[in-house]
């Protein structure tokens, strides 16, 4: 019998970006992960996906870290493994679309800070709002994967999937990443897809899930089985739930067969053990809530991401209204119809989310319409797969619907990178304080007028060391 030709499958571990994002609200500290980088870099990881997504905001809003200084010590750090991070398009690490110079300087800036591999998404899977950043990443020698936004729906065919990733090829992507933000892709329907792409493109496929609806491990099963050629899981104490499968129950799962990725289950198990201890506390202080371990299935129903589930529950018990959970949660597909049927994604889900919320507790449907539900109907996020609905048009735009645009948004966009940069002057360390800025300007501030605090405290105390040797 002639033996089988072995096609280990590639791994990216997603514990110190989509695992702590998903399970603890993105809390996880650059002093907590990076004791352990140096055991991670001796796995084998196909990348470490370690920046981007939520991890920009939530380092300045609560943890008063700068992201950049973070991403340069996990460069640092990690000597053989390859970073990776993710970027939404034209929306960056932000809500809403930037200017072409904002993105090409992002892209270049988070390459020569250390990241490697940048996977790109659009919320809409509108190709036109990757194409500036895909050739930024491109033109600074980096990986550019481009990643499909996976949902359900009649428009969503396997001949949908396979136009669009042979037109992905063709705008110079390196890699196709299946982004099944929600866990809807069941075992059956990921081996057919990824033969599908296999049969259209010839780049490489990694495949994103998250286990929420409890079938994530069988669907990469299938999908490796079927010619998948890069899975994300997460190290097991941030794993499961919203998160991904676990690290090691993945590469054991493929011991001994083609597939297996040879990891050293012992140093897993250490890295597993250092973990550890995070989640307990987490657990303990309620920052990991034991309601985004379970599964559920009516997330095949409701098509709802776990981020976009946590932030429903929060606008609800703030409006005391933790009652109506259930009406929001049926309320949420027929405003996705309404908006032109698109995947639920960072910021798609939370406004659509968000109009839910508004619809059932106004008690009338698009009583009170947001700014963001304004500018999708207006065309600002992109073209969408399916018309809106009309009657909804009318009744949240009004005459200003004969404004809706039909271009690339970012095309109306004077260049941005000069004004916000005289605007934010007084605050600038380094070149990277101009993109902090562009980002979430607020936020920014704040952090920078905290950064000057703390450096005036750390001069103060050199003073006084100093002026206590010597006295004066």
């Amino acid at each position: 019998m002639s033996e089988q030709i072995k096609k280990p499958i590639k791994i990216t571990e997603t514990v110190l970006r989509d695992a702590h994002q998903s399970l603890i609200a993105t809390r996880m500290t650059t002093e907590q992960m990076l004791p352990i980088i140096d055991k991670m870099d001796k796995v084998g990881y196909n990348a470490v996906e370690c920046w981007g997504g939520a991890t920009f905001d939530a380092s300045l809003r609560f943890l008063k870290e700068d992201p950049w200084e973070r991403l340069r010590k996990l460069k640092d750090g990690f000597k053989n493994t390859k970073l990776q991070m993710l970027f939404r398009g034209q929306n960056i690490l932000g809500y809403r679309p930037y200017a072409d110079d904002v993105v090409e300087y992002f892209v270049q800036k988070s390459i020569a800070n250390g990241i490697d591999i940048i996977r790109i998404f659009d919320c809409l899977n509108d190709i036109r709002n990757l194409q500036t950043a895909v050739t930024a990443c491109n033109k600074e020698k980096g990986h550019a994967q481009v990643a499909l936004s996976y949902t359900l729906g009649d428009a969503y065919t396997l001949e949908y999937w396979m136009d669009i990733a042979k037109r992905v090829e063709e705008m110079g992507a390196n890699s196709l990443c299946i982004k099944d933000m929600a866990g809807l892709l069941t075992p059956y329907k990921a081996q057919e897809l990824v033969k599908a792409l296999k049969s259209s493109t010839s780049l490489p496929i990694e495949l994103h899930t998250h286990y929420t609806s409890g079938v994530a491990s069988m669907t990469y099963l299938k999908a490796v089985e079927a010619g998948c050629d890069i899975i994300d899981t997460a190290m097991s104490p941030f794993a499961l739930g919203t998160s991904q499968p676990a690290t090691e129950v993945m590469a054991e799962a493929f011991r001994g067969t083609e597939f297996d990725p040879d990891f050293d289950q012992k140093l897993l198990k250490e890295i597993a053990d250092y973990f550890r201890p995070m989640r307990e506390q987490a657990l303990e202080s309620g920052l990991l809530n034991p309601k985004v371990l379970g599964v559920d299935i009516q997330t095949l129903m409701y098509q709802v991401p776990g981020g976009m589930l946590s932030n429903m529950v929060s606008q609800l018990k703030e409006q005391h209204a933790e009652d109506k959970y259930m009406e929001v949660l049926e309320e949420i597909p027929r405003v996705r119809k309404d908006l032109g049927e698109p995947p639920l994604v960072t910021p798609s889900s939370q406004i659509v989310g968000t109009q839910a919320v508004f619809n059932v507790l106004m008690g009338e449907r698009y009583k009170v319409a947001t700014k963001e539900t304004k500018d999708v109907l207006l065309g600002k996020y992109g073209q969408t797969v399916k018309p809106f609905n009309p009657e909804i048009v009318d009744k949240v735009l009004g005459e200003d619907k004969k404004n809706a645009i039909t271009c690339r948004y970012a095309d109306l966009l004077e260049p941005e990178l000069d004004k916000i940069e005289a605007e934010m002057k007084q605050w600038k360390q380094q070149d990277e304080d101009v993109l902090t800025y562009a980002l979430f300007p607020q936020v920014a501030t704040e952090f920078f007028k905290y950064r000057q605090a703390q450096q005036t405290k750390v001069d103060a105390s050199v003073a006084d060391t100093v002026n206590g040797a010597y006295p004066v």
